[in-house]
């Protein structure tokens, strides 16, 4: 997966299968120095799939868990809270005025840098301009942004009432010339060292605005990309925690480890290549959709966990989510067939599936679509790549016929799932190309009812599931194992992130 912005690709955790999982309970941050059933300090081992692209959090490019790591390192003007609200982080408070054109921001006295330096509004207004110049979502759309008395005023081309999500983009030092070699942010944990392929080591920030947080010293990310070698690692306890798959979570005994579940906040999908034949007719990809089976897939590769969604938005963004979508194309293998038949293929063909081999959710995934299109004349050829392939061949070379990822966003807003069906916008790598979907996606840009807003945002679904862009299958569930009784706090949040700030030992 790669960031939004270039890509949210969520290298999202199966689902399991265990009666036993138990949702993680959300922890309220305490003030202090000490909390009653907390044993302050010590260190977490955590294994994790994927390492970052970029440490730099001025980059558009990054994978999921790349930006999981950095969620701990760097803090924008406002940040997003467990329960999916956008609570003020960098800044004190902020005002939107009537219109929604206006955004004006009182920063946070006292607040600095990991280095110790004060941030200052100077900070604050490079780095918003270094994500415009990087071209991060939404950032087109500021006319102005300027220091006032308190803090400063970012002033929008035209009235949006959704601008909130975008500022959660990382604030750093204007006088740091090297971000990539030395990240410095204002979130818990500062990068104490980072050697590649191995792990990276996230220490305590001394300066941290929020009293009494991080729990923990230290949080060591060990990388490990092969999932069976992760699940041997937790077995032999050469790591503490980590985020795995259904299947291999299935396989943990319950008495030596905590599963925590929780929907992973990513959807899956088949992605299809819209540009190449025979796929960029509407008929073909209409008649691929009818010929997968959604909840085979999930009972098969998943243990039966995992929530369809019929759409590029996950349904745990509620408000935005259009549920008639959960099974858009029930399964039927005589309309795929007849669909195929009248664009020309009654006799099926060849379609090679490029997918990531360190990610097990969807190579598994894989296998079920071979067998399930193979029934309407489709012959699926798996083609296994690593990662670093995959980001050059699929992503922004956009050189493959049909590939299986995960995609979360990077906000809290419906537009990091579909701002990538532009036509335009460089994250769509299944170029795709709808000017119905381009008006409809631009009016909900510039929509400042907000019932009127959610209702084209719901059209905009609608019209990627006609057109059939993909194969929209499910939000993954996701796993991350602890030690049994040894650690609490974790916080699930409506973003691929995973918050160590508030993860403690027991």
């Amino acid at each position: 997966m790669v960031a939004q912005k270039i890509i949210a690709l969520c290298l999202g955790l199966a689902a399991g299968g265990m009666p036993l999982y138990a949702k993680s309970k959300a922890e309220t941050p305490q003030s202090g120095n000490s909390a009653a059933g907390k044993i302050l300090g010590g260190e977490l081992r955590f294994g994790i799939a994927s390492e970052p692209v970029t440490l730099d959090p001025l980059s558009p490019s990054n994978t999921a868990d790349g930006r999981s790591i950095l969620f701990n390192v760097f803090e924008g003007l406002v940040k997003p809270s467990p329960d999916g609200a956008l609570v003020p982080a960098v800044a004190e408070s902020y005002r939107i005025d009537e219109e929604g054109r206006v955004y004006s921001f009182t920063l946070r006295p006292g607040v600095r840098f990991q280095d110790g330096s004060p941030v200052t509004a100077e900070d604050v207004l490079f780095s918003l301009k270094a994500a415009a110049e990087a071209g991060f979502n939404g950032f087109n759309q500021i006319e102005t942004m300027e220091k006032s008395p308190s803090g400063l005023t970012i002033v929008l081309k035209s009235p949006d009432r959704e601008f909130l999500p975008y500022l959660t983009v990382g604030v750093v030092p204007k006088s740091n010339p090297n971000r990539e070699k030395n990240p410095i942010g204002t979130g818990p944990f500062s990068i104490a060292s980072y050697d590649t392929q191995r792990a990276l080591v996230l220490v305590k920030n001394p300066y941290y605005w929020q009293s009494g947080l991080p729990y923990l010293d230290k949080v060591t990310c060990v990388f490990v990309a092969d999932q069976d070698a992760l699940f041997l690692a937790l077995q032999a306890g050469t790591i503490d925690s980590a985020g795995i798959p259904g299947s291999l979570a299935d396989q943990l005994d319950p008495g030596r480890f905590d599963i925590l579940a929780s929907p992973s906040n990513s959807a899956q999908l088949l992605g299809l290549n819209n540009k190449v034949k025979p796929l960029d007719d509407v008929r073909v990809r209409q008649a691929i959709n009818y010929g997968i089976d959604v909840p085979l897939i999930i009972q098969a590769a998943f243990y039966g966990r995992g929530e369809p969604s019929g759409s590029p938005l996950i349904p745990g963004l509620s408000k935005y989510y259009d549920s008639t979508l959960k099974d858009p194309y029930p399964a039927d293998v005589q309309k795929a067939k007849a669909l195929l038949a009248q664009a020309g293929y009654e006799q099926g063909f060849p379609l090679v599936l490029t997918v990531p081999s360190n990610y097990t959710i969807h190579v598994d995934t894989a296998q079920v679509l071979v067998n399930q299109l193979g029934k309407i004349g489709i012959r699926v050829t798996i083609k296994l790549v690593d990662w670093a392939t995959w980001l050059a061949e699929v992503y922004r070379g956009r050189r493959y016929e049909a590939t299986i990822i995960s995609l979360d966003a990077p906000t809290v807003s419906p537009r990091g799932f579909l701002d990538r069906y532009v036509s335009s916008a460089g994250s769509n790598f299944l170029n795709f190309s709808s000017p119905r979907y381009d008006e409809i996606y631009a009016e909900a840009l510039e929509e400042n009812q907000e019932s009127r807003r959610i209702d084209l945002y719901r059209q905009a679904q609608q019209i990627i599931s006609q057109e059939a862009a993909g194969v929209y299958i499910q939000d993954i569930w996701s796993f991350r194992v602890f030690p049994k009784g040894r650690y609490d706090g974790v916080q699930n949040y409506p973003l691929y992130v995973t918050d160590f700030s508030t993860v403690y030992r027991k």
